[in-house]
Order: C-alpha cells, then structure tokens, then sequence
C-alpha cells in the first residue's frame, strides 16, 4: 500500500485523500492551522461534472443539507438606492456552501481513512528514488512514496520543488478581504454591494445566524509589500484604503477592528507547468489557482478525482502525473481565467466603467450570456470512469 503525504486540509487535500483511500493508498493530510479553518466566502458548485463528482463521493446530501440557497447581489449608491441587483444563481450557481462547511465534510468523510496531522507542516523535502524524505516543522521525520501540495495559491511544497512563490503567482491589479460582524442592517442572505472607483465594500446576512454577517472588500491596487502572516498590517492596510468612505462603509470598519480573524489576500493567478516533478505534484489552487472567480472549489473537485484515478491506473507515478495534467490543464486554465476580471467587475476603476457594468447586468440579455459564460467554463469535461477497488469509506 503505497503512502501519500498531502499538505493542504481546506478542499483540495481533504478530496484528494478520500478518493485515494478509495483506490487503497495511504493518505497522511499535514495542515499548518491546529484545527480546521474556520470562515472564508462560500463556495459554488454548477453543471453535472461537479455535482456528479459530488454524488459519487457521497456528500452532496450532506452539502445540500447546509447550503446557503445563494445570495443575491444589490448594487446601491451611498443613500442606498438600487443601482442593479444579481439574482442569487449568478455566484451561488446550483449549489452554494460555506467553505467550512466544505471543508468539514470532506475532513468527516475521510478521516477514517486517512491520517491527519494538524498544527504541522513541511520545512523540508528531498525526493529520492525509494520515495521523499519528509522533514516536519514539529522535528518528525518521516519517508512516503509520494507528495501532493494541496496547500493553495501559496504553496510551500510547490516553493520547496519549483522554486519562489513569484515566479509563479501573477497578481490581477486587486487585493479582497472579509470578515464578520454584528448583522446591524437586520440583513437576509442578500448582500449589498457599494461601489466607488476602485473599491467595493458589500455586507450580508448569515443564513445561519440572522445576528451576524459577513463584510467582503475588493480594492484596486499594484502589488503591496506586507507581511501575509500579520494581521495587524492587513488591518491598517484595509482601514487606510476605505478610510473616507460613506454609505455603511464606517459600520463595517468598525467590525474590522473587532474582529478576531479575517481573510486579506491579493486576487491573483498561479501558473506552473508541469504540475509535477518526480515523486511530488500539485493539486487545486497550488497548481492552477485564481484567488476568486477562477471557479477554484469546483476545479479542485475534479482535480482531486482525476489524480488519484490516475495514480491509481498508471503503472507508475511518473505516467500518473503526465496523465493527470494532460487531462485536465486545459479545463483548469479555462476555468481559472474567470478569475483575470474579477477585481474590475466588483470595484470598476472609474464611475464610467460602473455604469456600464450595471446597465449591461441590468439588461435580462446580458445577465443570461454571462451566466451562461459561466457554466461552460465549468462543465466542459469529460472524465473517466475510475473503477474503486473497494467499498466507498
């Protein structure tokens, strides 16, 4: 039974376990967090590739059963007067779930099967012919016959085989953030959305606690110098740039102040090729991820399904890999290239790109083509059919 390290317990890792366990390999998940990660915006799934793969993983009920039902999104100007307004299928597409709750069923439905070692990560790596020597953070040192970077945009396993984290990750002209709050708007499920050139601030309700919601931020800007790993710099980064601001745009800093974790990172774009190099690869965002808008969760889903099918088929791990990109660098790229315009869609940097925006949204023709633009990015795939050895864990 050949072992797996996977580096990664959001989406990506999680996935890729449960579908090698199925296959019969040993999976072993490191995280850096000590417990699972709490937060993050939600997470969509539409067309039948990513709610057959869903299915057949055996956790679509369970992600049905906390679906959030989507979220509309309504553009107001600073009195709060209705500008355009996106129906809740456009982001939310056929099922949209909070990315814990994601994350903590895929983490439930594997870790029968897989070991998981949280509060831990890589600091070192040297891929041999008998398998890679893993060094732990913790002082552990262990050998597996593989290792997958499931560890996002900011890959330290792709840092450790394919060299700076620049050479790779392109930043798209815009940084996001989120947090939560006191739901003080008495808000629904619906977000509000207010736009001055180059920013965004928007709010909505939880639809799980109708006393809190979720304030998200996008803002135009080249690349910064800050610290990823210090919170209070993002804070004042954050509270500089929408210092000014009117509408609710006080209440929600005021929330930023007090809250206890949020979320800042630039939207950007990974692209590495190839995804692999001897007995380590990369999956989801670590190999083709776009911060948002790159329909991310769902390409992960797949990716996870297709190389662990792979692994499991090929007769060695080299022509696994090989496979595995040939199959899916196509639909990965394509999907991921929703992610270029986003930062303009949500903060336009001029008034005139706003109203132009709003007005084509507003217009029932041109909402139906770019949703319809949206569900071609995600299911044009066909994948094999993988049989699974043994019974589903």
């Amino acid at each position: 039974m050949q072992t797996v390290l996977i580096s990664g317990a959001s989406i990506a890792g999680p996935a890729t376990a449960l579908w090698l366990a199925r296959h019969g390999f040993r999976p072993t998940v490191v995280e850096v967090a000590p417990a699972l990660r709490a937060g993050g915006n939600a997470v969509d799934f539409r067309g039948p590739t990513h709610l057959g793969l869903l299915e057949r993983m055996g956790v679509l009920d369970d992600l049905r059963a906390v679906q959030t039902g989507g979220t509309a999104m309504r553009f107001v100007d600073a009195a709060g007067r209705r500008l355009m307004e996106l129906p809740a299928d456009f982001a939310g597409g056929e099922i949209e779930v909070p990315r814990f709750d994601l994350s903590r069923v895929l983490y439930e439905r594997s870790r029968a099967h897989a070991e998981y070692l949280f509060n831990d990560r890589i600091v070192a790596m040297a891929d041999g012919p008998q398998g890679v020597d893993v060094t732990f953070a913790g002082g552990a040192r262990r050998t597996f016959d593989l290792v997958i970077g499931a560890d996002g945009v900011h890959s330290a396993v792709r840092r450790l085989t394919f060299g700076p984290e620049e050479r790779f990750v392109r930043h798209l002209g815009y940084y996001v953030a989120t947090w939560e709050l006191p739901n003080h708007l008495g808000l629904g499920r619906d977000s509000l959305v207010y736009n001055v050139p180059g920013l965004m601030a928007s709010v909505g309700g939880d639809h799980r606690d109708p006393s809190r919601a979720t304030a998200f931020v996008a803002f135009a800007s080249p690349p910064l110098r800050y610290d990823r790993h210090d919170r209070e710099a993002q804070r004042r980064i954050l509270l500089e740039r929408f210092a000014g601001l009117g509408w609710e745009v006080p209440r929600l800093l005021d929330g930023l102040r007090a809250a206890d974790d949020f979320y800042f990172d630039a939207i950007c774009r990974v692209d590495v090729s190839p995804w692999s190099r001897g007995r380590v690869a990369l999956v989801g965002d670590a190999a083709a991820g776009a911060t948002i808008g790159g329909m991310g969760t769902g390409t992960a889903i797949v990716a996870a399904y297709v190389l662990a099918g792979e692994l499991a088929t090929a007769p060695d791990h080299t022509t696994a890999f090989e496979r595995y990109e040939q199959r899916l660098a196509t639909f990965a790229r394509r999907a991921q290239s929703g992610g270029d315009t986003t930062g303009r869609f949500l903060a336009p940097r001029t008034a005139w790109a706003a109203w132009l925006r709003n007005s084509v949204l507003n217009n029932r023709a041109g909402l139906g083509l770019l949703m319809r633009m949206a569900d071609d990015r995600a299911t044009r795939i066909e994948l094999p059919d993988y049989r699974v050895p043994q019974a589903t864990p």
